[in-house]
């Protein structure tokens, strides 16, 4: 079931998430509906707190990035076999020197802006079945998890921007906020009570 995403300004988005165990009720429902939510709006991650569950979930699937050609075919081959469940991740480490990426998010349509983060992160976490894991991650796939796990943390993109990037989209996030965008998926914006 494709579900509505919490557009920017909704108190949801804001919140740190908490742990939750396997007795979680219908999770594997809850995963099924995000990843036909997340690819019903072509994104390549989801966090819980965008369809409204301030808990320590979140998807990856970065098969779109695959497609890059301006990546190397081992770069291209690893985004295009990875796709995995992240359920009370935590980011143990983050090295190397920062490096800009143009980010969205489908909380936050049509507003992207650089965003520095480091390039190599170390994550533990339990996976769908809730098998401990960890894992250290590089590139474009680190960039994801770190995006997504932002989400767990309360976090935005639009958060770690420059107070002169955030002055010049103030108008754009207000308007999403109101409801004021046409998207191609649906949303719940805090303004409006009513879905698209």
């Amino acid at each position: 079931m494709i579900l509505p995403i919490i557009a920017y300004g909704d108190p949801v988005l804001k919140k740190l998430g908490v742990d939750i165990n396997k007795d979680y009720p219908q999770l594997d429902i809850l995963l099924d509906n995000m990843f036909d939510t997340m690819y019903n709006a072509f994104g390549v991650g989801l966090a819980a707190p965008q369809i409204g569950l301030a808990i320590r979930l979140f998807i990856v699937d970065t098969t779109p990035f695959s497609e890059d050609e301006e990546l190397t075919i081992e770069e291209q081959n690893a985004l295009k076999s990875f796709k995995r469940v992240f359920i009370n991740a935590k980011i143990t480490k983050e090295e190397g020197d920062e490096w800009a990426f143009n980010e969205g998010c489908l909380s936050i349509p049509d507003v992207r802006e650089d965003v520095f983060r480091k390039p190599t992160i170390t994550v533990e976490y339990l996976d769908e079945n809730f098998e401990p894991h960890t894992e250290v991650f590089d590139g474009l796939i680190a960039r994801v998890i770190q995006h997504e796990y932002d989400h767990i943390e309360g976090i935005l993109f639009t958060d770690k921007l420059s107070s002169l990037k955030k002055r010049l989209i103030k108008g754009r996030l207000t308007n999403i906020s109101k409801g004021k965008i046409d998207v191609d998926y649906r949303m719940r914006f805090p303004d409006q009570k009513k879905k698209r």
